[in-house]
């Protein structure tokens, strides 16, 4: 009885819902046809990408945990014993002959990460869940499935819903579709002014491994994925019913016939039994109980409570933070790429990517359910790109870079646990291959813990994963000053600092030391023989890295009162790493050596890593050093892959560039639709904003997003022994020369609104929001176009504004 109240409140009347205010929403002026031109939604675990057609339309689906393999310990057992005669190699000045034995003998024992057998591997592969289809029971009138003589299709940024409406014959159709977080369900809202004239089935189908069935008036689609061992891996359900007028929907057929309504609101809930080592809200066992109690739940509570809870909780977040770059124009998404790369100005158009990024990351990151893998939470393939995972050697972090600063707290949660899901088999592997104590992890990983070194030692050496995923359980720690959050996680700082610090080697003749056998990211290098390397001891972002991980790992035994000696003890190692140094050339040295590159635009820069995300390099307090990160910046080149544009804005922020981090902003927004891959320079942004590597690649929208940020607002700490210094507008471009942000977070956990007019600052606010500093440092602030620095001492809720 209550659900039919409930429906006869919801067909009290459906009229066409006015379009959002230009900066609020990415606007679309046709049906998708592709993926990267639908609309993405999710709650953190269930992703939707609506594809907006008029009467006949799909919806992508996406659970978080649709993984297939398995837990599977991949560690060549005893490898380390050959550590020893590959790191004389190494020495020597073998590096080729070297790699010839970590292929043979220091590789994961198994095919790693299967991109030969892919999705039916052991190491597994992010997969789609299935289409809900609405299929029509008359055709379109034409092949593009249009037939409508208005259509208008947006992402409503501000409310979190995508929303598509068209007019035929006289009369409107609307749809609506949201994810909610409170209530677990996708949900989507079909209405016309025409009176009964929803006519369409719903259907739900998957290309594999998946059965459709009906359950009473639920359409109901199960299934199991490949464990990898041609077993039955994940199990899956996704459930859906549809709330309408009292006898409209007819099963039939493994699909649900509607007709004789002009309302209805299609629900959708999914789980896995996914049970794996990373902590959250899983269901395992119990998945289809919590399926169904999901869809009983959303059912009770109808569309306009759906609706408003979904609000509530979304703009609760997503309100936080606005940035201003000034009035945008008129058009689809796309049209304003393809204006921006042909010379038209739309510095809105930054804004609306920095909004954008901050939707995904809300998207695809909630307490309770995993991190945003590759593709954030959407798919629509089998086979995923790079199978969906997480890569450790910059592409899982740059999905976090800013998660803090643009207020995003809640959604570190996921990656936390990511982290610390990897100790325990991340010490099987330091045992494997390192005899070591702690943790550590490679290159890939996934949802079951796979921590060995990757299949090539090309690529797969790279040994400092663990060390950079640590980078960001101390940074969230340095925005929040949670002493209870450090307390939890320092023991897995403390683990990866002793696994590096037991494993380092010492060169001869010098006493420093240095990492191996390892690689600089997926990169190479040219001997004096002539012969092309990529294993090698010591490659500058692992030395950063270490640098960074033991004087963190220190600071919170200091801060917690625990670990003297070995922090200690940690210092003195710190104080015995290889430094960065300049070549001869004048810029940075990726390696030991100053070795040829036989490839001088690599889309790695991660020997500037020291400049950002780090802060071993900054401009005031390292200028030397600033200097020749700017020269390898300038031999690396602007274009390339999506992603690694977006790193360079970022780093280009941290020279206090604004003009050359800006152009590289439009560079990422190049209009592109290529699918292939490119890993040299097809970078670009698709028609619905994803961000192409290509293929689409979610690190570049989350990377863009960072470099806006540092181009307003950065506080890192400028030398060793201080606080962060808050610089405010360090890379205002010339292009943005009025606007305002507010919102945004620094470290020590202040709140920061600019504004500013004619590229100069007009006010700013800062807050203290915390209630302990994370460390008793002095702290500074610093004023566009200035050197000196100013100090900063606010009590918790105290706010100071600083003029022109």
């Amino acid at each position: 009885m209550l659900q039919v109240l409930l429906v006869l409140i919801m067909l009290a009347g459906s009229p066409p819902l006015p379009a959002p205010a230009a900066r609020d929403a990415v606007f679309f002026d046709r049906p998708a046809t592709r993926f990267t031109e639908s609309c993405p939604l999710g709650n953190g675990r269930l992703g939707a990408m609506d594809f907006g057609g008029t009467f006949a339309t799909r919806i992508v689906l996406n659970e978080q945990s649709m993984w297939s393999g398995r837990t599977l310990d991949q560690n060549r057992e005893g490898a380390w014993r050959k550590r020893g005669e590959i790191v004389d190699l190494l020495l020597a000045g073998r590096n080729a002959d070297a790699e010839r034995l970590v292929n043979e003998t220091f590789t994961c024992d198994g095919p790693g990460s299967s991109l030969g057998q892919g999705k039916d591997g052991p190491f597994g592969c992010y997969q789609v869940l299935g289409t809900l289809s609405l299929v029509p029971d008359v055709p379109p009138r034409d092949s593009t499935g249009l037939a409508a003589d208005h259509y208008e299709r947006w992402l409503d940024l501000a409310q979190g819903q995508a929303v598509t409406q068209f007019g035929a014959d006289g009369h409107v159709w609307t749809r609506q579709v949201i994810a909610s977080f409170p209530d677990r369900v996708i949900a989507c809202r079909v209405a016309t002014d025409d009176p009964g004239g929803l006519r369409f089935r719903v259907v739900l189908s998957r290309p594999e491994r998946a059965a459709v069935r009906l359950d009473g008036t639920d359409l109901v689609m199960e299934g199991a994925l490949n464990d990898g061992a041609g077993g039955r891996g994940t199990a899956f359900e996704a459930r859906v019913r549809i709330l309408t007028s009292p006898g409209a929907v007819t099963p039939t057929e493994q699909s649900l016939a509607m007709a004789g309504t002009s309302e209805a609101v299609i629900l959708i809930a999914a789980r896995t039994d996914y049970a794996g080592p990373i902590a959250g809200d899983h269901a395992g066992g119990a998945y289809r109980d919590r399926v169904r109690a999901d869809l009983e739940g959303a059912a009770a509570l109808g569309w306009e409570q759906l609706l408003g809870r979904h609000r509530a909780d979304y703009q609760a977040i997503e309100g936080r933070v606005r940035l201003d770059l000034g009035t945008p124009p008129a058009g689809s998404a796309q049209s304003r790429l393809l204006a921006q790369a042909a010379g038209a100005p739309d510095p809105a158009l930054a804004a609306l990517v920095f909004r954008f990024g901050r939707y995904l990351l809300l998207s695809s990151s909630r307490a309770g359910g995993l991190p945003a893998n590759l593709q954030g939470l959407w798919a629509e393939e089998l086979q995923t790109p790079w199978n969906g995972d997480y890569h450790a050697n910059i592409n899982a972090q740059m999905n976090y870079w800013p998660v803090d600063v643009a207020a995003l707290s809640e959604c570190h949660a996921p990656l936390a646990s990511l982290i610390e899901s990897l100790v325990r088999p991340g010490e099987r592997t330091a045992r494997a291959y390192y005899n070591a104590p702690g943790w550590v992890v490679h290159v890939v990983t996934n949802v079951w813990g796979f921590t060995a070194p990757g299949e090539q030692a090309s690529w797969g050496s790279t040994m400092t994963g663990g060390a950079w995923l640590c980078s960001h359980l101390w940074d969230h720690y340095l925005y929040s000053g949670d002493r209870a959050y450090l307390r939890r996680v320092y023991p897995t700082l403390r683990g990866a600092s002793a696994f590096y610090s037991s494993v380092l080697v010492e060169l001869p003749g010098s006493g420093l030391r240095v990492t191996g056998p390892s690689n600089s990211p997926e990169n190479s290098f040219r001997m004096p023989d002539g012969q092309v390397a990529h294993t090698c001891l010591g490659p500058t972002v692992d030395q950063q890295l270490l640098r960074e991980l033991f004087g963190n790992t220190a600071r919170a035994a200091a801060i917690l009162g625990v670990d003297r000696d070995f922090a200690a003890e940690l210092e003195r190692t710190r104080d015995r790493l290889a430094p960065t140094v300049t070549g001869p050339d004048g810029r940075l040295q990726e390696w030991l050596e100053p070795y040829q590159e036989p490839e001088p635009t690599h889309r790695h820069i991660s020997h500037l890593y020291g400049l950002h995300p780090g802060n071993e390099i900054t401009r005031f307090g390292t200028p030397a050093l600033a200097a020749a990160a700017r020269a390898t910046l300038e031999a690396r080149g602007d274009r390339s892959t999506g992603w690694s544009m977006a790193w360079k804005a970022c780093q280009w922020a941290r020279l206090g560039d604004g003009d050359r981090a800006e152009k590289l902003v439009r560079d990422a927004l190049r209009p592109i639709a290529d699918a292939e891959f490119n890993y040299r320079n097809g970078g670009g942004t698709y028609p619905n904003l994803f961000g192409g590597h290509p293929p689409f690649q979610i690190d570049s929208n989350f990377g863009l997003t960072a470099a806006i940020a540092e181009m307003l607002l950065q506080s890192h700490a400028e030398a060793p022994g201080e606080g962060p210094t808050i610089s405010l507008l360090p890379a205002l471009p010339r292009a943005w020369q009025d606007g305002s942000v507010r919102g945004l977070m620094a470290r020590g956990g202040f709140e920061i609104d600019i504004s500013w007019h004619d590229g100069r600052l007009n006010e700013a606010t800062i807050t203290r929001r915390s209630a302990e500093l994370p460390e008793p440092l002095p702290m500074f602030v610093r004023l566009p176009g200035e050197a000196a620095r100013r100090a900063l001492d606010l009590k918790p809720g105290e706010r100071v504004s600083i003029g022109p």
